[in-house]
């Protein structure tokens, strides 16, 4: 009775809209694939419903960017890759240096098509989307690039997906918008997903690094309230970074932070681990452990 009604309601849909605005209506549909048991649990349509029916379709060399995919997996290594994304499904393993080769052939195609009607199903066809974004020439007006970007960060469900993101344009087009894009990621911050958060700070730790803004970092990362351990991995990442850079400013407030003793380990670990740093400062990083 459930799949009856999915699919009623779904031809309904698409009799009631013009084709041109049935993306609108994707998140719905899959949300309600969920419910009605057509649907793994990543939200992956499994075969009830075309999704690309009636709309162009995004092709590389005549093939579509899943049969590329699927194609450049046969040279990779799924098992190690699955390795390395511990309850990640739907991993094809396909090497980083070749996605990001596939990126920048789309990047030079018709990337807002691939956009607009890429699948996320597998963990490479996200990461993909987000190399793309870092190919392109970014729109003129940040918003729209920051609404692509958006868009991307929602459907970020790994690590690798998140870190191996960059923002288009160089440095002139980052300098132009420095403010804009410093504003943009202290609001991921504050989400209560993982990797929206994660991705909030990775992004901060790689651009925004410097005199003016270090110790507005330092309590942006206090404020998190995210728990989830790829968010404290990435803080103490982030912060051993700026112990590198700054080295005595950043001693100087871990000495009196408020960071959870998890978060706050971690850092003191990243920083000992680090070989930029001397073995005087990791001496003096180790006494400040907490009990």
């Amino acid at each position: 009775m459930r799949l009856f009604c999915f699919i009623f309601m779904a031809n309904l849909v698409i009799k009631m809209i013009n084709q041109n605005f049935f993306r609108i209506f994707l998140l719905f549909m899959r949300k309600m694939s969920v419910f009605c048991g057509v649907c793994d649990k990543n939200d992956n349509f499994v075969g009830w419903i075309d999704m690309n029916e009636g709309m162009e379709e995004f092709k590389i060399d005549g093939l579509t960017v899943r049969e590329c995919l699927l194609e450049l997996a046969e040279k990779g290594n799924r098992k190690f890759t699955a390795s390395l994304h511990p309850g990640v499904e739907h991993i094809l393993g396909v090497r980083v240096p070749d996605l990001r080769q596939l990126a920048k052939r789309i990047a030079k195609a018709d990337w807002e098509t691939y956009l607009e009607n890429a699948d996320d199903g597998y963990l490479e066809e996200r990461m993909l989307q987000g190399l793309v974004l870092g190919c392109i020439r970014p729109d003129e007006d940040i918003e729209t690039y920051l609404h692509r970007v958006t868009k991307f960060v929602w459907i970020i469900r790994s690590w690798s997906e998140c870190d191996t993101f960059k923002f288009a344009g160089g440095k002139a087009y980052f300098r132009k918008h420095e403010a804009r894009i410093w504003e943009y990621l202290k609001e991921w911050l504050k989400s209560s997903r993982e990797y929206e958060v994660r991705f909030g700070v990775v992004r901060m730790m790689e651009n925004f690094i410097d005199e003016i803004r270090l110790d507005e970092m330092f309590t942006c990362f206090e404020r998190i309230r995210q728990e989830g351990y790829y968010v404290r991995m990435a803080v103490a990442w982030a912060l051993s970074v700026c112990f590198v850079r700054f080295p005595e400013r950043t001693m100087d407030y871990l000495g009196r932070s408020r960071l959870d003793t998890d978060t706050f380990h971690k850092t003191l670990r990243k920083i000992q681990e680090s070989y930029r740093v001397s073995d005087e400062m990791k001496r003096r990083i180790k006494m400040m452990g907490r009990q």
